[in-house]
């Protein structure tokens, strides 16, 4: 198919690479525009931009596509379809309905639950059992359109944002190469039963209570590594968890119960297994107690 690519980050990037990768004809790609970064804070493509420059693909970056001009020259194109992978900016009718069979949609959970931004965080923190990926024809809505492939994947406790942001790109990759091959499918209504928001990420939202369920920690923990990263205080020194296990062990919650990284929630208590300090690399447990040692009975701030 002759294709447009709009798309930003890696877990973008992943759906790009297969779709080039199964012969499509990817004539245009859509991004955000660089940004700073780095110490010296020089302009950075996005990963979507740079695998577009290695691929010879033109590579647009507009900051709106509300003007009348943009939406022309996306309309110029004459595509068969778009596919839009976290892209981060809304899509007017006249984009829309510009190419023939409409605009695909990656989204990283099980519509209609978790639309909106961080689907793949909110599912690990809220306790999920199961998430996965929804195609979707798009609409003017906010991830409302007709899903045309549903592919599910299994939440653990050891599932981190990390791991599952890989296995979600890589099933939904070949969840979207499925739906290239019939994109005259009319898709299923979502249901509005169900339907929850999963609004973005707050870094204050990453200090970590220890008066909830170590359940509810160990999730919390999970859902926000390996950012902004989950934390806590001691003293000084503002220490972020970025694994952990739950164990049988009880106490007062915020309190460590050993010198092995091991601290009281409401219930049981977690140990911590990944952990990074402030302007440090993360590490695992038993280097970082080498180095910055946490003795039984310690309290958090």
């Amino acid at each position: 198919m002759r294709l447009a690519f709009m798309g930003t980050p890696d877990f973008a990037a992943t759906a790009l690479t297969a779709i080039l990768a199964a012969g499509h004809d990817v004539v245009c790609v859509y991004s955000q525009p660089p940004r700073p970064a780095g110490r010296r804070l020089q302009l950075k493509p996005s990963p979507v931009q740079a695998l577009a420059k290695q691929h010879g693909i033109e590579a647009r970056t507009p900051v709106s596509l509300k003007s009348a001009d943009e939406q022309a020259r996306f309309a110029a194109l004459n595509i068969d379809a778009a596919v839009v992978v976290a892209y981060g900016l809304l899509l007017p009718k006249p984009i829309l309905d510009a190419p023939t069979h409409g605009c695909f949609n990656i989204h990283a959970s099980l519509l209609p639950r978790w639309r909106g931004a961080a689907p793949i965080q909110r599912a690990i923190m809220a306790g999920d059992v199961e998430t996965g990926v929804t195609i979707m024809r798009m609409d003017e809505g906010l991830d409302t359109g007709p899903m045309l492939l549903k592919t599910t994947c299994a939440i653990s406790n050891e599932t981190t944002a990390s791991s599952l942001h890989d296995e979600l790109a890589a099933i939904g990759s070949s969840a979207m190469l499925e739906v290239l091959e019939n994109p005259n499918a009319l898709g299923q209504t979502q249901a509005a039963e169900g339907a929850s928001y999963a609004r973005k990420i707050d870094k204050a939202e990453a200090h970590i209570n220890f008066n909830q369920s170590a359940q509810h920690v160990l999730r919390h923990i999970h859902g926000l590594s390996p950012f902004p990263g989950a934390w806590f205080q001691l003293g000084e020194t503002r220490i972020k968890a970025l694994r952990c296990k739950i164990t049988e062990a009880t106490g007062t919650p915020g309190i460590f119960l050993d010198d092995h990284l091991t601290i009281a929630c409401a219930d049981r208590a977690v140990q911590f297994t990944t952990l990074q300090r402030e302007g440090k690399a993360a590490m695992d447990a038993a280097t970082f107690t080498r180095g910055f040692p946490i003795a039984a009975g310690t309290k958090v701030n």
